[in-house]
């Protein structure tokens, strides 16, 4: 666990959050029981590609189906993995403001170093709402929190309203994942001074260049694990290149752009398939096919069909 005091916690994060940081998948196996060795095995795949950082139980986790005892014990493989030497983050969004905090206390027990919180998603319906939630956690816990503002939580918050939660004193940024081009440049430009803000998607640098801005981490996605591979990290060198102002656009276009193309055509009709949703079965199985333990996504949630993993499989031949 990083140590740091409440006050420092913005500090921290600007020397730490760097990069390009991970989110875990949950693996499961067939009989729907918690992969824990493939867990591990997936976390010492992801560092092998040398990813600064890595996230657990977020949205592509699947915290919405891990039960209480699930979540917690993912969180203790993920810290015992990480060993002390690479940054974690848990995610501890909940419906239940005891449950969010007994998360966040299981996180700090097990060594986490910072936290990431979302609107809970059912009765916060207005941005005053959102930031007294999630003042309720800042002012229980010692870690630095990094808000995720995503449609999948039910509500975007505005510039302002990510303005007014950045002002927790232990809230250092802003995961500005909601998908509107503008609220993002608008973050960007309103909150980067004073906060970190990080937007998951390559086209937010090519935005900061043009309008004189810059992102240090990109926090987090899962396109290291799905464009790379050990020995072959195009991805995580682009992206930590860009972090520090050397945006290699060149080198994008030759080692990256044409997987990112594949990904783009699958994202979009992934989360369309499934009327909105995370399209968590697509990057279950595209980690399987880069030697990773995967497994199924519960219900309600549904898997690819046998002729789309085909399909996939044959689109991703030659390009990763």
């Amino acid at each position: 666990m990083a140590e740091y005091t409440k006050d420092e916690a913005l500090d921290w994060a600007r020397e730490n959050l760097r990069g390009q940081w991970t989110t875990l998948m949950t693996p499961f196996t067939p009989d729907d029981e918690l992969d824990e060795e493939g867990l591990r095995g997936n976390i010492r795949h992801i560092r092998e590609l040398g990813t600064q950082g890595g996230g657990c139980t977020w949205g592509m986790g699947e915290f919405w189906s891990l039960t209480r005892e699930e979540r917690m014990r993912v969180f203790d493989v993920v810290a015992d993995e990480a060993g002390g030497d690479w940054p974690i983050g848990a995610h501890v969004t909940h419906t239940s403001y005891k449950e969010m905090l007994a998360l966040a206390d299981h996180a700090e027990e097990a060594g986490f170093d910072l936290l990431i919180a979302a609107a809970p998603y059912m009765v916060t319906k207005t941005e005053h709402q959102v930031v007294d939630y999630i003042k309720l956690l800042a002012d229980h816990t010692p870690l630095a929190i990094m808000f995720y503002n995503s449609p999948q939580f039910g509500i975007v918050m505005s510039a302002e309203g990510l303005d007014r939660i950045c002002q927790l004193p232990n809230v250092v940024g802003v995961k500005e994942a909601s998908f509107n081009q503008e609220l993002s440049i608008e973050a960007h430009l309103r909150l980067g001074r004073d906060a970190i803000i990080s937007t998951p998607d390559e086209w937010i640098l090519r935005k900061g260049k043009e309008l004189g801005f810059e992102q240090q981490v990109m926090f987090a996605n899962t396109s290291d694990w799905r464009f790379d591979r050990p020995g072959r990290n195009y991805y995580v060198q682009f992206i930590d290149r860009a972090m520090r102002g050397d945006l290699d656009l060149e080198f994008y276009d030759a080692h990256i752009a044409p997987v990112k193309q594949v990904s783009d055509k699958w994202w979009g009709r992934t989360v369309q398939k499934f009327g909105g949703a995370l399209p968590v079965p697509l990057c279950k199985y595209w980690g399987e096919l880069m030697g990773m333990a995967g497994g199924h996504v519960r219900a309600p949630h549904g898997n690819l069909t046998d002729d789309e993993k085909e399909e996939l499989k044959a689109d991703l031949e030659g390009v990763v």
